[in-house]
């Protein structure tokens, strides 16, 4: 049989009270009076059949059992408070929050928002960066754009893009004393890395490309972003390991070539993920639509 669930008013001021560890300020959170607080948790001790406060002259303290009954309520009242946020939020209003990773927002998303701004201008896009995976069930954010194998516990994954990994430099590099016309001319070169899951970019190309991995332990500069690596290739300050989606706008527009045609498949991708148990709302829905279609070239 079900037990019967005690008091919500006896349950909030518990709560409060055990937060505060003060009847007093439990009372002034929840506007009334300390001779109701106290009256409310007598009920709930009565309830439950076990006392919940140790009173001491002015102190006050929590029994063991109070102390293993609170994260329980806490946690009822927080999962109570989101879904009444989440209720009142309308589908929610016209907002919408998309966490992404620094770098793909600089060089690949940002460029291309216009697009869908203009087709949807009713949504209000907001977009957060984060290296991250989101926690929503803290409501403030709808879906999160990441680079990885797509194998993250309750989250759905949907698959968006892969890149290549190739090197990339100014058109100035290719002319000069010492122009870059061969993969052995990096020898020559300040070799441009990047940090924090890139790391073995160069040396992995290197391999692939016929030569010996410790071209890459030459001395270059590293930064922790990959959009920078990519601004420091495009100001000719060396050649970076470039990926297909931070680089393919600056190719493009002539600010970076292509010095070789050795090409690597990266052995990751991008993925749109959301919650796994709630259906996309409409307005997530018209966006994943939209970003399908972008990373296919089709918009």
């Amino acid at each position: 049989m079900t037990a019967r669930l005690p008091s919500l008013n006896g349950l909030r001021a518990f709560e409060a009270a055990a937060r505060h560890l003060s009847f007093t300020q439990a009372a002034a959170e929840l506007n009334v009076t300390q001779t109701a607080i106290s009256h409310q948790i007598r009920r709930l001790e009565e309830e439950l059949g076990l006392r919940l406060f140790i009173r001491k002259n002015r102190a006050l303290a929590l029994t063991p059992k109070a102390k293993d009954y609170l994260p329980g309520v806490r946690a009822a009242f927080n999962d109570l408070r989101l879904a009444t946020d989440r209720l009142l939020r309308k589908d929610n209003d016209s907002v919408l929050t998309i966490s992404t990773l620094a770098s793909f927002a600089a060089k690949w998303l940002l460029p291309r928002l216009s697009t869908f701004q203009e087709a949807h201008p009713s949504i209000d896009v907001r977009i957060t960066t984060s290296n991250s995976l989101v926690d929503f069930r803290s409501g403030d954010v709808d879906a999160a754009i990441r680079y990885g194998r797509g194998h993250w516990p309750g989250v759905r994954a949907r698959w968006l893009t892969a890149d290549e990994l190739f090197p990339v430099c100014s058109p100035a590099l290719l002319k000069g004393d010492k122009p870059l016309r061969c993969p052995q001319d990096l020898a020559y070169y300040t070799l441009l890395h990047t940090s924090g899951g890139y790391d073995d970019d160069w040396r992995l190309w290197l391999t692939a490309a016929g030569l010996p991995a410790d071209i890459s332990k030459q001395r270059g500069i590293s930064f922790d972003l990959i959009f920078m690596t990519v601004q420091a290739a495009i100001d000719g300050i060396g050649v970076a390991m470039g990926r297909t989606t931070y680089v393919q706008d600056d190719i493009a527009k002539g600010r970076l070539v292509v010095p070789f045609k050795i090409a690597l498949p990266a052995d990751a991708g991008f993925y749109l993920v959301s919650p796994e148990a709630a259906d996309d709302p409409p307005k997530l829905r018209v966006f994943r639509d939209w970003l399908l279609a972008a990373v296919q070239n089709k918009s």
